[in-house]
């Protein structure tokens, strides 16, 4: 079929056709997965108390009435009584923008009834959600807990006693919580929303002339699942364009998944609006380009479908992944190519100015028959070379792309291809495409004298790594361009601040990569995308940043801090499963327990106390004291600058301090020695400490905290709940 002929989804069959998309129709129909117990929540006298904190200012008053089935009046008098902040400062933006916190918080309140009822969702959104919007389902463990039906009722003599203790716990250690905040939640979006004066419309010139042509960074604020079907989400506001060609970024990058941009005549019910998207994205391309930005889209394809799609389409069902209710598109099937081929070039077509693509075909979601390893499960790809399987999808793509516009750049990511086949697979591309790799994969660490090795998200570790470099001389030697992914910002070593002020290692990293030969740079994944002083490298040496930024006066001194910054950051005890499971990346935000949980720790989602899978003790060096000696000194023009890295500064070692915490309280909580008892007592008192002092910068600054996938890893009575859990604690193993 040509493509002049696909059929056209009407939209007046838009609600028709929506109806036939699979997914749940109720909460019954939700995946639970192992379905344990839900924790409980001692440290509130009642359940409905937990889930009027958790979600106070969050959701409106009246929505927690309706899911307590009670009043808004029982409602907020619940809330007075725990000293929370009357009347509410409700901000609209977190169930647009906050969604996955509001949901992670009453992951353990609320069965999925309840759960729909406080989001107003349907079930099959929250279905979509949890296995589209950035693996959400995997980062809540891949199960729901077993919580009963949650609803009001009255308080008794011993829970109002509680109470008055809870709130004079909070009276306490929070004597302003009923003032204004400095900064209200999602208040970053007010700067990025219009350009500041005197902004360039064109990138600025990278250091080093024209190293690194291609520049690409994710936005620091975008709604991840369908951000092109709510333009008032924009995921790339004018402002946030206009400081990232300050800096020097000259491409962006969002996902698409080509079901929903393409009016696919086998799945129409999946394209219904298609034109929305199309038309937001056309919107999009031409204000970034006005700025000199293109604009590209990360392509996961074929993408799997739900298991009743191939009931009407038997011949391209492929591997079937029954926990998820999907199977693969087996590309073994020439159909399946062949709608990657037209699928892409009806989107260059529509949108003719987008900049270019770039792929991810192993791991990920599932896609080809091979793409999570499992392709013995089809009888058409069992006996198929995988990287055959590989190259001809990116293939198929690349030909769909420059059938309409040679010029637009396919960047062919090599994550999750083994070495044992990645040279092959590199061998039998065609020559129009560029190859990206994870520059520090396969690098060697020997952190506290334990051998091992990066995979992914490390600015600890400086690259390149071994495979990268192997395969970018293949590169070079067959005239592909390259491109180096790697995480410049921040990492999922600590994913809850703008950026490490980590000068020095990610100088030395770039100087590594202009040393490669290095065509260009994908400087995030959805993590990293703030117009930081350190993307500002891109484009100035250290030493410039530091003294433009923070004045001559002490620029010195704040090299010298930001040094030892690097320094003690190479220390890092860098695993992927620490990055993916310790609580460096919520902080104080993590719950202790007296008793072990029996719960493992999710993947950046829920720590819980699985000191088995965090592996390992974060260093316990305190920086922030070389910052604050400066601060008397530097000059009133640079103070602004100057004060947002001692706050950013100090929260990262809030983290990690927390963390090595944590770490030495699951390890003791369960001793009968005395000095152990004496010491997890002080663990407690001290993560109280910095749990106060996170609170007090988050509450200044609204974007610590927050990442763009993940929203925001703690609210402001997250962290006040956690020092109303480490207050009973110490009543509790104090006189155990």
């Amino acid at each position: 079929m040509s493509i002049a002929s696909v059929p056209v989804v009407p939209t007046a069959s838009a609600a028709a056709l929506m109806a036939l998309a699979a997914g749940p129709a109720s909460a019954s129909e939700l995946m639970v997965g192992s379905h344990p117990p839900a924790l409980g929540l001692p440290h509130f006298p009642t359940p409905a108390q937990a889930l009027v904190w958790r979600n106070w200012e969050i959701v409106p008053v009246e929505r927690l009435a309706a899911v307590l089935e009670t009043t808004p009046a029982v409602v907020l008098e619940l809330a007075g009584d725990m000293g929370l902040r009357l009347p509410p400062q409700v901000a609209p933006e977190w169930l647009e923008r906050g969604y996955v916190t509001l949901i992670r918080a009453n992951w353990h309140l609320l069965p999925y009834e309840q759960l729909l009822r406080l989001l107003d969702w349907s079930a099959k959104k929250l279905a979509d959600t949890l296995r589209e919007d950035d693996f959400l389902w995997n980062k809540l463990g891949l199960l729901k807990p077993d919580c009963p039906r949650l609803v009001y009722r009255p308080l008794t003599a011993s829970e109002r006693a509680a109470t008055a203790a809870l709130r004079g716990v909070v009276r306490e250690h929070f004597p302003t919580l009923q003032d204004d905040d400095i900064e209200r939640p999602f208040g970053f979006l007010e700067a990025m929303a219009t350009a500041p004066s005197g902004a360039s419309r064109a990138p600025a010139a990278p250091a080093g002339g024209d190293a690194f042509g291609l520049r690409l960074i994710y936005s620091y604020s975008a709604v991840y699942g369908d951000p092109l079907m709510t333009p008032e989400l924009d995921p790339f506001p004018d402002g946030l364009l206009a400081r990232l060609g300050e800096v020097g970024v000259n491409g962006v990058w969002l996902q698409g998944i080509l079901y929903t941009l393409y009016p696919w005549e086998a799945a129409p019910e999946y394209a219904v609006g298609w034109e929305t998207r199309l038309r937001n994205l056309r919107a999009l391309v031409a204000r970034a380009a006005a700025r000199g930005i293109g604009v590209y889209l990360y392509l996961n394809e074929p993408r799997s479908m739900p298991l009743s799609f191939f009931a009407g389409h038997p011949s391209l069902k492929g591997v079937e992944f029954p926990a998820l209710g999907v199977a693969a598109m087996c590309t073994s099937e020439p159909a399946v190519l062949d709608y990657l081929r037209r699928a892409t070039t009806w989107l260059f077509e529509q949108v003719p100015d987008l900049a270019g693509v770039f792929t991810i075909s192993m791991s990920e979601n599932p896609t080809h028959c091979h793409s999570k390893n499992t392709g013995q499960g089809c009888p058409r790809c069992a006996g198929r070379p995988v990287p055959e399987v590989v190259a001809e999808v990116n293939r198929a793509i690349a030909e769909g792309v420059h059938r309409v516009k040679p010029s637009a750049r396919v960047l062919v990511w090599t994550w999750a291809w083994p070495l044992s086949w990645a040279s092959q697979a590199v061998a039998l591309l065609p020559p129009d495409v560029e190859v990206m790799n994870v520059s520090e994969e396969a690098l060697p660490t020997h952190v506290a004298g334990i051998a091992g090795q990066v995979v992914d998200y490390s600015i600890s570790q400086v690259g390149p790594g071994p495979k990268a470099s192997a395969l970018w001389k293949e590169c070079r030697e067959r005239g592909l361009r390259t491109v180096a992914k790697v995480q410049f910002n921040n990492t999922w070593e600590c994913s809850a601040v703008p950026y490490l002020p980590t000068f020095d290692l990610v100088e030395a990293h770039l100087r590594n990569l202009k040393a490669a030969g290095v065509d260009g740079l994908m400087l995030s994944w959805t993590l990293g995308g703030y117009p930081s002083p350190i993307l500002e490298l891109l484009v100035r040496s250290a030493d410039e940043v530091i003294a433009r930024r923070y004045g001559a006066a002490v620029a010195s001194r704040v090299r010298l801090a930001c040094r030892q910054l690097s320094t003690a950051f190479q220390e890092f005890p860098f695993h992927i499963s620490v990055l993916y499971t310790a609580p460096q990346n919520v902080g104080p935000r993590n719950l202790l327990y007296a008793e072990p949980t029996g719960y493992r720790a999710t993947m950046v989602g829920i720590p819980y106390d699985d000191l088995k899978a965090w592996r390992a003790i974060y260093p316990e060096e305190v920086f922030e004291e070389a910052l604050r000696a400066c601060r008397a000194d530097v000059e009133p023009a640079h103070r602004a600058e100057f004060d947002d890295l001692e706050r950013v500064a100090t929260a990262a070692w809030c983290h990690f301090r927390s963390t090595f915490c944590q770490i030495a309280f699951v390890r003791r909580r369960q001793s009968q020695d005395p000095q152990d008892r004496a010491r997890v007592l002080a663990l407690l008192d001290e993560e109280i400490a910095l749990a106060r002092t996170l609170h007090d910068l988050a509450r200044a600054d609204s974007r610590l905290g927050f990442e763009a996938t993940n929203h925001y890893a703690y609210t402001l009575n997250d962290l006040r709940e956690k020092v109303l859990n480490c207050a009973h604690l110490r009543a509790l193993l104090g006189t155990s």
